[in-house]
């Protein structure tokens, strides 16, 4: 594996971690008040182009890390419209 393949992916796996203390602490406190709706939904748009830039330019580092991503970005903000449905 070459140098730059490895740190694609050791930076990949630093910022797709970096989503789960706030995953952690929505699901802790039962609520997602302080998160932006607008900034999740436009930053989970952008990880879907991101993961196809990965997959049409075969990079494994962007494809996995952004399909990671997606999937705790989703998640939060499925907890968000659900802790902000039943707080109404």
């Amino acid at each position: 594996m070459r140098i730059w393949t490895i740190i694609g992916f050791v930076a990949a796996t630093c910022t797709t971690i970096s989503f789960v203390p706030q995953l952690v602490r929505v699901l802790q406190l039962r609520s997602a008040r302080e998160i932006s709706l607008g900034m999740f939904l436009l930053f989970s748009f952008g990880t879907v182009l991101w993961l196809l830039y990965g997959w049409s330019v075969h990079s494994w580092p962007v494809m996995v890390s952004n399909a990671v991503t997606l999937v705790l970005s989703l998640t939060i903000l499925f907890f968000k419209l659900k802790y902000d449905r039943e707080q109404r």
